[in-house]
Formats: C-alpha cells, sequence, structure tokens
C-alpha cells in the first residue's frame, strides 16, 4: 500500500531549504516520489495521506555512543524518539544492543553520511516541531514512533 507523508515544510535534505506544501510517497520500505503534495494526490488518487504538523525531511543521523538506558531496547527507543534512523557501526560494539539495532530496523552505516529524500532511497524520515522535538519517525516505511 502507497503512502503519502506530508507536513506543512519538507526538506529534501538537513542542509537544503524547506518547501511548503511538498510531500513523500512511501511504497513499502521505499521512497516512490517526492514532489507537490497536489501532484502526488492527484497522481495517486485514494493513496493513504498522513498529514504531520512540522517539518518533514530525512531520518536522523545518530554518530556517537548509544543514549543510556537499562535495557539495550530502551536505549535504541530513545534514538527513536529523536527521530534518529541510522546509527554509525563503531557504536555497536556490545552484541545486545548491535541485535536490538538489527530488530528496529535503523540503518547501520560504516561511516556517517548526510541523509536525503530520494526516490528509490530508503523510507527513512523523521518530522520535527520548530523547538526541534521530534514527532514521528518513519524507519523503513513503518512508523516506529509517534509523539502523542
Amino acid at each position: 500500500m502507497l503512502t503519502l507523508h506530508t507536513a506543512p515544510l519538507l526538506r529534501r535534505d538537513r542542509v537544503g531549504e524547506a518547501v511548503p506544501e511538498h510531500a513523500v510517497l512511501v511504497g513499502g520500505d521505499r521512497i516512490e516520489a517526492v514532489g507537490p503534495l497536489a501532484e502526488l494526490t492527484a497522481a495517486h488518487p485514494g493513496v493513504r495521506v498522513r498529514r504531520w504538523p512540522g517539518t518533514l525531511g530525512p531520518g536522523l543521523l545518530h554518530d556517537g555512543p548509544l543514549p543510556p538506558a537499562p535495557t539495550p531496547r530502551e536505549r535504541v527507543h530513545a534514538l527513536l524518539r529523536n527521530g534518529v534512523t541510522a546509527v554509525v557501526a563503531e557504536h555497536l560494539t556490545d552484541p545486545l544492543l548491535r541485535a536490538a539495532v538489527d530488530r528496529s530496523d535503523l540503518l547501520v552505516l560504516p561511516v556517517a553520511v548526510s541523509a536525503a529524500l530520494l526516490p528509490g532511497g530508503r523510507a527513512d524520515l523523521a518530522v520535527h516541531r520548530v523547538d526541534g522535538v521530534c514527532l514521528v519517525t518513519v524507519v523503513a516505511g513503518r512508523i516506529v514512533h509517534r509523539r502523542a
């Protein structure tokens, strides 16, 4: 099933200009298209639309030790609550932590790289408020965190 994620502002990458009335079309774990909301809605009638407040953009990369918590699962959840969708492998030396990351589908990268919303790319998205609070995290096309 296709899902259209949209917010008042969309940022294709972390340094680019945010644009209004744009959306990301997700099919499975991949980005199908990124563009104006009206065009994507017209091209895909009946698509499920998720409207989020804030700014929609690529998920964040965490390049450091994972936050402390009582269990590996909670350490990973702390990342998801902040919009993180990828981690650098060198910070996952603990096998239990690595297993928790693998179960969450976080992307594990050999080195830090900048993320962007590109057709054909993995559907790793996050929506943040102006104050930086993460409202939604989408990892490989699945909503894994949603602030109530």
